[in-house]
């Protein structure tokens, strides 16, 4: 029998969190790290399933590891842009860690040897056509072994003279991160030119941003319509991982959606590089208090909250945790630009319609778009949510649960795939009760 966790309602909270390091920079960093000249240490890296993927893979290719589960420091040494595969041949399994399989796509691209790239049955049907069709532009030698335009791969790596590319729209900004991150190793360095905006731009900020403080500064215009990486190497640096901005989310949730509660997240702020530090903002237009400093994010809930009409093309991992907010508005919220969270780790469209309608919601899938009227009745139909293996919709209405009776998580532990702790996080905020239950 699938395991189970009923959500205990709490009373308003008053809470100081640091949430554990971003998956998207420690993923960037450790990658970088392989690929700098010496040793790298990272601090507060997030140790979870999509980094360790990662991290393994790296340790099967033969690069020389310091650091254990759990430990709060990671060193890495690069080999100055050679990527070894001892024997000439190595096999990856990359679980579903969407990034790890595309960063390691591309990087693999110029490897020493060959190697074949799989996952679990979800990661087959998660597509990454729109990688290797523009790796094989720049020369890259990649079979898929399955499906066309899905893993698993086989790769043999060889040097690729780089040059200009031409990318329109794109389902991931993992694709083009991917492409960036290898610019420096090609020989003529790598020049992306869009046809289209850039869907989920703040990460590849966040991957130019990780890139510069590894010595590999890129060119861009205002638009971020041009991108040029030159060639070169990178630098083995020092790094301190932000904590996760997505993950951070769902405490200044839980505060918004109980009135009085105040929630401050330390250790990310205005200075952040994650992108999905703006979900703030996002409740502050539904009546939240938003107070941001350099490096803290505060949250205090409202009596009531307002539904809301918002494009989160930006930041998509951001609209489970609004769907769920939103079922204790007043008045419906529409959220748009999310057109590729049906190919994320499960469907997250359909998977948001079944489960906000069984807690008693009325929803409404147009294209990209989610429509959420909430239940008159804030306090939602009792109800078990299927999870789907998504960390993210065990996470999000989880918090559904801290405002209502009778929300039951079923798998809680696929939250282990980027916050193994998470619920523990979560009981922080009931021991930290300054009121009455609403």
């Amino acid at each position: 029998m699938t395991e189970q966790l009923a959500i205990t309602p709490i009373a308003p909270f008053e809470a100081v969190l640091t949430p554990p390091g971003s998956k998207s920079l420690t993923n960037r960093a450790m990658l970088l790290a392989a690929l700098a000249d010496g040793e790298s240490t990272l601090h507060r890296p997030l140790w979870a399933d999509d980094t360790l993927h990662l991290l393994h893979a790296l340790g099967t290719l033969g690069f020389h590891i310091v650091g254990t589960q759990g430990d709060s420091t990671l060193r890495i040494t690069g080999r100055g842009g050679q990527i070894p595969v001892p024997g000439g041949t190595a096999r990856v399994h990359i679980g579903n860690a969407g990034t790890a399989c595309r960063f390691l796509t591309a990087a693999l691209a110029l490897a020493d040897g060959t190697c074949e790239v799989d996952g679990v049955p979800r990661m087959r049907e998660r597509p990454i056509g729109a990688l290797v069709e523009p790796l094989r532009r720049l020369g890259a030698e990649i079979v898929e072994l399955g499906e066309t335009g899905f893993p698993p791969l086989r790769i043999t790596g060889r040097k690729l003279t780089g040059g200009q590319l031409e990318l329109g729209p794109t389902l991931s900004s993992q694709y083009i991160s991917a492409l960036l991150q290898i610019g420096p190793m090609l020989e003529s360095g790598l020049e992306l030119r869009f046809t289209a905006p850039i869907i989920s731009r703040p990460y590849v900020e966040m991957t130019l941003a990780t890139m510069k403080r590894f010595g590999i500064e890129a060119a861009t215009d205002t638009d971020l319509t041009r991108i040029a990486i030159p060639p070169g190497r990178y630098r083995a640096t020092t790094l301190t991982i932000e904590p996760d901005a997505s993950n951070a989310s769902y405490f200044l949730a839980a505060a918004a959606i109980l009135p009085g509660s105040r929630c401050t997240i330390e250790g990310l702020g205005r200075d952040s590089i994650q992108g999905d530090v703006g979900f703030a903002e996002v409740l502050g237009q539904m009546g939240a208090a938003v107070e941001t400093g350099p490096d803290t994010i505060t949250i205090t809930g409202p009596p009531r909250l307002q539904g809301v009409d918002v494009d989160l093309n930006a930041m998509p991992d951001m609209a489970q945790t609004l769907a769920v907010v939103a079922l204790f508005a007043d008045g419906p919220t529409v959220i748009r630009g999310i057109g590729n969270l049906r190919v994320k780790e499960t469907d997250r469209l359909k998977a948001l319609r079944c489960e906000l309608e069984k807690l008693g919601a009325q929803v409404r899938i147009d294209g990209p778009t989610l429509h959420i009227t909430p239940p008159a009745d804030p306090r939602l139909q009792p109800a078990t949510i299927a999870t789907y293996d998504d960390h993210r919709m065990a996470m999000s209405f989880a918090i559904a649960g801290l405002r209502s009776e009778g929300v039951t998580i079923a798998d809680p532990g696929c939250v282990a795939k980027t916050f193994p702790e998470y619920f523990k996080y979560l009981a922080r905020l009931g021991d930290c009760a300054v009121g009455p239950r609403p």
